[in-house]
């Protein structure tokens, strides 16, 4: 099967447009203020109509109030959750059984150990995404969307799970390479196909779209 593509991040119509008829699979709405990417609940609710049918829409969401959550899953709709913060296994869950949207659980990863933690979500998440975990001299770090990579041979085929996704540092010049060390069925990309914070450029979708296909 083809390696499938998520564009997150996205908050106009004009760059929503431009992923999906590039080919996104997925498109990633962000709720969390502190990133350049946040989109309100109305504008939310307006990209994810003009993305529905179309692509799969993931709500990305950090350590995320009831009432946020319940607001995204009756305003927007998601296809999914993606818990970005520190949510644990129960978390997940609950999330799922009190909106029916299921869950992917983000693994922010460093060295070996934190592999390791995604153990914990594998009975409650729909998927795992393993994301780079910023350093502690990272100053005004974010939950993700960072444009770090970590060690992809920690993850390696033969120990990557049968489903996840792969996200942090990802752009046009490494994804093949990321793809072919990892087996990853699903890549994930923000700032690597942006030209300043939360600003996408169409042409970049474009070629990173076309080579993950072709790393697949």
């Amino acid at each position: 099967m083809p390696v499938e593509v998520k564009i997150c991040g996205l908050s106009t119509l004009e760059s929503l447009e431009g992923a999906i008829q590039a080919g996104a699979d997925y498109v990633g709405l962000v709720f969390y203020p502190l990133s350049p990417r946040n989109v309100d609940i109305a504008t939310a609710a307006q990209l994810a109509k003009a993305a529905r049918g179309r692509a799969k829409i993931v709500a990305l969401i950090v350590d995320a109030s009831k009432d946020l959550i319940s607001d995204i899953a009756g305003k927007v709709r998601p296809d999914y959750f993606q818990a970005h913060g520190h949510e644990d296994a129960e978390r997940v869950e609950a999330i799922t059984e009190a909106t029916g949207v299921p869950v992917i659980k983000a693994i922010k990863v460093e060295d070996a150990p934190d592999l390791e933690i995604a153990r914990r979500f594998r009975d409650v998440a729909a998927m795992i995404l393993f994301d780079a975990k910023a350093p502690q001299s990272f100053v005004n770090a974010l939950p993700g969307g960072n444009g770090m990579a970590f060690d992809w041979s920690l993850l390696g085929r033969d120990r990557s799970p049968k489903r996840f996704m792969l996200s942090g540092g990802l752009n046009l010049d490494n994804v093949a390479e990321a793809i072919r060390v990892t087996g990853a069925p699903i890549v994930d990309v923000s700032s690597g196909v942006e030209i300043g914070p939360g600003i996408k450029d169409l042409a970049l979708i474009r070629n990173f779209i076309k080579a993950a296909r072709l790393a697949g």
